[in-house]
C-alpha cells in the first residue's frame, strides 16, 4: 500500500464532529470542576468570616468581665465596647438582645431598646453552642453577613490562684451570674468579601477555560496518535482478513492476474480439484486447472454464471456451479479475474431427498383421502353383514359367509385406522409417568393373547421407580405393537421379557425381547419401512408408526437378531426432555 492511499485513509476517520465531541466530553468535567472551586473558595470565606466572629464575640465577653471586675456596670461597659469595636470599617453593626428580641445594646446607640431578629428563634440560638450566620441587608441597603449566637459575659470565669488584692476581696459577695440570657449580633460588610469573590471567580472560571482548552487539545492530540496507530492497524487487519477470507470461503476461489497467471488458491479449490497452491501459483491458469474451468475466464467483460459438469483427472465428473468475473480497481482498469465454484454433490443429493419426501408427502396425503372414503361403505357393508348374519340364523353356510365378511370389515377398518395414523402428524402431550404400572398396563392388554400362544411374559426392572417424560397414549401404542408382534413370532409358546434401566446420561432404555424365530438380516433393513411386512396378513404400517413416535419423542429405536436365537427391540429416550 502507498503511503497516499495510508495518508487518505488516516484523514478519512479524522472528522469536525471529533472536536464536537471532545467539547462535549471535557465541558462537563471543567464546569464541574470549576464550581467545586468557586464552592471551595466560598466555603472558606464563610469559615475565615466564622471565625473572625467568634474571636470577635470571645472578646466581647472577656472585655464585659473586665468592665464588671473594674467596678463599672456591665451596661456600660457593653455599650461602650460595642461602639468602639464598630468603628472598624469591616464591621457594619454590633449589637446584644435579649431573647425576647429587645435591643440590650447596639453599636448604633439609638437602636437601643428597639427589636432585632424578627423571624429567628432566638431561644434556640440562645440553647445552642454554634453560631449561625445569616446574609442579610443593613437599614441603609448594604449587604451584610452577620454572625449570632449566645453572649454569656458574666459566666463565672475558671478558678485561678488567688493573689493578695483578691484575698482582700474575699469579704465581698461574689459578682452576680448571667442576669438574663442574650444573643449577640455581630454583622460584617461584604464589600470586600464580594470583590474578592468576584475575583475568585473570574479566575476559577478563566483556570477553567484554559483546561477546557488544553484538555480539548490533549484529546485532540490523544486521538490523532490513537487514529494513526488504529490505521496501520486497520489495514494490517484488513491484509489478514482479506487472506482468511480468501482461504477460509466456503467455495472454490482462483485468482489470476492481467497475464493470465495464478495469483491465489485456497483450500476449497485445492481439496476440490486435487492441486496445491505451491505448485500452481504463478502458471498459466489453462496450466493450473481444468480446460472447463479456465474457458469461462476467457473474453469475460461481465460477471458470467454457469453450471458445468468438470472432468477431473480420476476420471471422475463433478457438477459444479461457477461464477467468473474481472478484477477492477478505482479508475475502472481491470488487473485481475476471479473464478468461484461450488461442489453441487451434495445439493443435488439433497434436492433428490427434498422431491422424495415431498412425493411421500403427497401420497400421505392422498392416502388419507382414500381413507376417509374407504371407511364409509366399509360401515355400510359391516352393517349389512350384520343384517344377514342375523336374518339367516338357519344357514350355518350364510352365517359362515357373514362372519367372514364382518371380519374382513374390520381388518380393513385396522389398516384404514393405521393408514390414518401415518398420514398424521403427530401431536405428543408429554408428562412424567412411572415405568413400572406403565409396562405392567400394556402386559395385561395382551394377556389373553400371550395365554392362548402359551408365551411368559416377564418385567426386568432394577429400579423400580424410575420414570420417563413421555406422551402416555402414544407410547403405549408403540409397547403394545412391540408386544404383539412379538407373540406373533412364538406360535408354539417361549418367553417375552422387558428389560428397563437407564443410561448414565440419565436416558431410559426399554428392551423388548422374544425367544421367536428372530427377523432375517435381509428383511432388517426394511423393518421400518412403510408397507413392508413379513407377515401374510400384516399391513405394514405397525413398525412404521412406531418408528414415528420414537422419533418424535427425539428417541431411537433398533432391531437386533439375539445370538440364541429371537429378536430384541431397543428403545432410548432421551432425559432432558421437558413435560
Amino acid at each position: 500500500m502507498t503511503d497516499k492511499y495510508q495518508f487518505k485513509v488516516f484523514l478519512s476517520g479524522f472528522s469536525p464532529w471529533i472536536i464536537l465531541g471532545a467539547v462535549l466530553v471535557m465541558l462537563p468535567i471543567v464546569a464541574l470542576m470549576t464550581l467545586e472551586t468557586i464552592n471551595r473558595q466560598k466555603k472558606q470565606s464563610i469559615h475565615l468570616m466564622l471565625e473572625k466572629g467568634a474571636a470577635l464575640i470571645r472578646s466581647f465577653e472577656a472585655g464585659t468581665r473586665m468592665g464588671m471586675r473594674g467596678g463599672h456596670g456591665s451596661g456600660f461597659q457593653l455599650q461602650r465596647l460595642l461602639v468602639e469595636t464598630a468603628a472598624q470599617p469591616d464591621i457594619a453593626h454590633l449589637l446584644v438582645v435579649g431573647i425576647d428580641g429587645t435591643v440590650i445594646a447596639h453599636s448604633q446607640v439609638d437602636r437601643v431598646g428597639s427589636h432585632y431578629g424578627t423571624g429567628l428563634d432566638l431561644e434556640s440560638v440562645y440553647a445552642s453552642a454554634a453560631l449561625t450566620w445569616r446574609r442579610t441587608v443593613a437599614l441603609n441597603g448594604q449587604a451584610v453577613f452577620e454572625i449570632f449566637g449566645k453572649f454569656a459575659p458574666l459566666t463565672k470565669p475558671p478558678n485561678r490562684p488567688m493573689h493578695g488584692h483578691m484575698m482582700r476581696m474575699m469579704d465581698r459577695p461574689p459578682p452576680e451570674r448571667e442576669a438574663q440570657p442574650m444573643v449577640i449580633f455581630v454583622g460584617f460588610r461584604t464589600d470586600a468579601v464580594d470583590v474578592a469573590h468576584a475575583a475568585d471567580v473570574r479566575h476559577a472560571v478563566m483556570m477553567g477555560a484554559v483546561l477546557l482548552l488544553v484538555g480539548c487539545a490533549g484529546v485532540m492530540l490523544l486521538f490523532l496518535a490513537q487514529n494513526y496507530r488504529s490505521t496501520r492497524a486497520s489495514l494490517a487487519r484488513e491484509k489478514v482478513f482479506s487472506d482468511n477470507l480468501v482461504s477460509r470461503m466456503p467455495i472454490g476461489l482462483v485468482a489470476v492476474d492481467q497475464d493470465g497467471r495464478v495469483t491465489a488458491v485456497n483450500s476449497v479449490a485445492e481439496a476440490t480439484l486435487g492441486i496445491r497452491a505451491v505448485g500452481v501459483i504463478g502458471l498459466a491458469v489453462k496450466e493450473a486447472i481444468p480446460a472447463i474451468l479456465a474457458d469461462t475466464l476467457a473474453g469475460t467483460d461481465s460477471l458470467v454464471e454457469k453450471e458445468l459438469l468438470c472432468p477431473m483427472a480420476d476420471g471422475r465428473r463433478i457438477p459444479m456451479d461457477v461464477s467468473a468475473a474481472n478484477l477492477t480497481g478505482e479508475n475502472g482498469e481491470r488487473f485481475g479475474q476471479v473464478i468461484l465454484f461450488k461442489d453441487l454433490t451434495e445439493i443435488r443429493a439433497l434436492r433428490q431427498e427434498l422431491e422424495k419426501n415431498r412425493r411421500l408427502a403427497s401420497v400421505g396425503r392422498l392416502a388419507a383421502g382414500v381413507a376417509h372414503e374407504i371407511r364409509n361403505p366399509l360401515s355400510s357393508i359391516k352393517g349389512f353383514a350384520t343384517y344377514f348374519k342375523e336374518k339367516y340364523r338357519e344357514s350355518d353356510r350364510d352365517q359362515e359367509i357373514a362372519g367372514i365378511m364382518i371380519q374382513e370389515v374390520n381388518r380393513l377398518n385396522r389398516v384404514v385406522g393405521q393408514l390414518l395414523e401415518f398420514s398424521r402428524p403427530i401431536r405428543l402431550h408429554f408428562q412424567q409417568v412411572a415405568l413400572k404400572p406403565f409396562v405392567q398396563d400394556a402386559f395385561r392388554l395382551v394377556e389373553p393373547q400371550s395365554s392362548q400362544a402359551n408365551v411368559t411374559m416377564a418385567l426386568d426392572m432394577a429400579d423400580e421407580s424410575l420414570c420417563g417424560v413421555m406422551d402416555t397414549d402414544k407410547m403405549s401404542q408403540v409397547m403394545l405393537n412391540l408386544l404383539l408382534n412379538a407373540l406373533d413370532a412364538m406360535p408354539g409358546g417361549g418367553r417375552l421379557t422387558v428389560r428397563v434401566s437407564t443410561d448414565g446420561d440419565g436416558s431410559i432404555a426399554i428392551q423388548v425381547m422374544d425367544t421367536g424365530t428372530g427377523v432375517d438380516p435381509r428383511d432388517q433393513p426394511h423393518i421400518f419401512e412403510p408397507y413392508f411386512s413379513t407377515k401374510k396378513t400384516g399391513t405394514g404400517l405397525g413398525l412404521a408408526i412406531v418408528h414415528n413416535i420414537v422419533k418424535a419423542h427425539q428417541g431411537d429405536i433398533l432391531v437386533e437378531r439375539q445370538t440364541g436365537g429371537g429378536t430384541m427391540v431397543e428403545i432410548t429416550l432421551p432425559a432432558d426432555k421437558e413435560a
